[in-house]
């Protein structure tokens, strides 16, 4: 590691093989938890390159316990995180919406390490049992139209640094990696990026994949999410436009209004209040929002308008809440 580090001080950069070959070492718990601090802070200077990207997710995928489920019309919503603007868990809170409108989600996802609440945290404390079983996963999806994947139980590499991660405090590239890395492999994938350099590597390696469909959006304002405080970006293989919350069907927001808590308990409780239909009307429509556009990107729903009255008609009946209750059965 010792000459790893040199090299990337003297403003080197790994090639794609050097990068797999890292990975796999940390992953095998080769190095010390000060030499896999180094070598993280060398990202915290500056961007991961693409092919560091490719590399490091080429090592998680080769490393991944496999998991066995039809994902051939399943959607994960999910963000890099990182963004430092703890908000309420909009993507998982959008998952159980898009899975109470009739489209099977495997949502993938951790604990938080930048942020107080990741989607493993609230999910745990509402009582879900994580387990990385393809026969248990699968029933979830039959039952409630969506199964979860907490990633350090797929991926040995996440679990042996969530620790650290966790200790750090700060967005690692293991940031970027999540959302590159389920498991499951889903058909479509709805990627929230905190920033646009990040958006165009994500961009250049995912159309590198033809069968896998995807969108990225990016709140101009700094959000990974869909946020309504400001426009969203929105890139697709096809180009990328600018949307203000008014093209997509809301009034703007304020970045007090869909505020996290402060402790896990606190965010679980305000999930749980949003899915039992008394969240404010703002964390509603920034919900709604995300939900809409991905089963927009689905092209199964009709326009977006349809997918909007659908994702509303989800939340509003209770479906996205049932959706919850068998998940956590």
């Amino acid at each position: 590691m010792k000459e790893i580090l040199q090299y990337l001080f003297n403003h080197h950069t790994l090639s794609k093989s050097e990068a797999k070959a890292i990975m796999i070492e940390i992953a095998q718990n080769k190095f010390n938890t000060t030499e896999v601090t180094a070598f993280i802070s060398v990202f915290l200077m500056r961007n991961i390159t693409l092919k560091e990207l490719e590399g490091f997710r080429e090592a998680l995928l080769q490393m991944a316990v496999p998991v066995s489920i039809d994902t051939s019309d399943t959607i994960d919503i999910t963000g890099t995180g990182g963004d430092g603007k703890n908000t309420i868990n909009i993507s998982t809170l959008a998952s159980f919406i898009i899975a109470g409108a009739g489209q099977k989600v495997t949502k993938h996802g951790n604990y938080g390490a930048s942020a107080v609440t990741g989607s493993s945290n609230v999910l745990e404390e509402l009582g879900y049992q994580m387990n990385n079983d393809s026969g248990k996963l699968n029933k979830d999806l039959e039952k409630a139209n969506i199964c979860f994947l907490h990633a350090p139980y797929f991926h040995p590499a996440l679990q042996s640094v969530g620790a650290l991660r966790k200790s750090l405090g700060l967005r690692t590239f293991f940031n970027l990696l999540g959302p590159l890395v389920n498991p499951a492999k889903p058909k479509f994938s709805v990627i929230g990026v905190y920033n646009l350099e990040i958006a165009r590597i994500y961009q250049y390696l995912l159309q590198k994949e033809n069968s896998r469909e995807f969108i990225l959006v990016h709140g101009l304002d700094g959000y990974d999410e869909i946020s309504l405080t400001q426009d969203t970006k929105i890139i697709t293989k096809k180009g990328e436009e600018i949307y203000s919350a008014e093209d997509l069907g809301f009034d703007s927001v304020s970045p007090e209004s869909i505020q996290a808590g402060s402790t896990i308990q606190e965010t679980a409780k305000i999930f749980k209040n949003i899915l039992n239909g008394k969240g404010t009307e703002q964390q509603n429509s920034v919900v709604l929002a995300n939900a809409s556009v991905a089963l927009y990107h689905t092209h199964k729903f009709g326009s977006y308008d349809d997918c909007l009255l659908l994702a509303q008609e989800s939340l509003e009946s209770g479906k996205a809440l049932k959706s919850l209750e068998l998940l956590l059965e």
